[in-house]
């Protein structure tokens, strides 16, 4: 673990091991850890970030229900964000949510029964296995920071084969002032030793929305643009056309 105050270069990414990936990481320990990230995402608003492209798409296909999924969901914290402002704002959004970890689909499964959002949950390697083209908007939240420049590069791909009308990436922008935010914030918002641990590496593992842009368009992803968002993020968004 870096500790806080050791100097840490963030002029190029570094991409480290984090226990939220250890795929014997105990099952208390990683919902303890998942409950730590829900409250970090919900003071960064990371539903918020991408609410307002969805929205835009769904009533762009107010004929008929919008089809929406999650990769890389963990504890579907933001998909149940999503699934509670298109209530408010009454749109059909059909959500799914997938992810390669059981343990934390178990987790976000019992998460959208106890609040009664018809969400459905699966398990697949993004990375491995083609993803259903029956999709309107394909979405990410902070996944890609976890991957290699090759990794992302697939994934961007793969997301895009599926996405009927667009795809978003909302992640971390490295910086020197988001690597201690990191710092202070998941120490105030959990006691969790893995979000302790893991909150900083990825920051480090972090592109910049430069980075993530060059990657958009060395996938293919012709058009797409990348916008800051509060606080030390990034919204990459790609539309497909005609």
């Amino acid at each position: 673990m870096t500790k806080v105050g050791k100097i840490v270069s963030l002029r190029h990414r570094r991409v480290q091991p984090e226990i939220m990936d250890q795929a014997d990481l105990d099952p208390a320990r990683h919902w303890h850890a998942l409950r730590g990230l829900a409250r970090i995402n919900w003071l960064s608003g990371s539903a918020g970030i991408l609410w307002p492209s969805i929205c835009h798409a769904a009533r762009e296909t107010n004929s008929r229900p919008l089809r929406v999924l999650d990769v890389a969901c963990g504890g579907g914290d933001v998909c149940l964000g999503l699934h509670r402002r298109a209530t408010w704002a009454g749109l059909a959004i059909q959500i799914e949510a997938a992810d390669i970890s059981q343990n934390a689909l178990t987790y976000a499964n019992q998460r959208a029964e106890s609040a009664h959002a018809p969400i459905r949950f699966f398990q697949i390697d993004a990375l491995a296995e083609d993803l259903s083209d029956t999709y309107d908007v394909v979405f990410s939240s902070l996944f890609l920071h976890h991957l290699k420049d090759e990794q992302a590069v697939n994934l961007l791909q793969r997301m895009a084969r599926a996405a009927r009308h667009m795809v978003l990436i909302n992640d971390l922008a490295r910086s020197r002032l988001a690597w201690t935010a990191a710092h202070v914030a998941t120490r105030m918002l959990t006691t969790s030793n893995v979000v302790h641990t893991d909150g900083p590496l990825s920051v480090e593992g972090a592109f910049t929305p430069d980075e993530a842009l060059a990657l958009a368009r060395q996938a293919g992803l012709q058009g797409a643009t990348v916008a800051r968002r509060w606080p030390f993020r990034f919204l990459l968004s790609w539309r497909r056309h005609g």
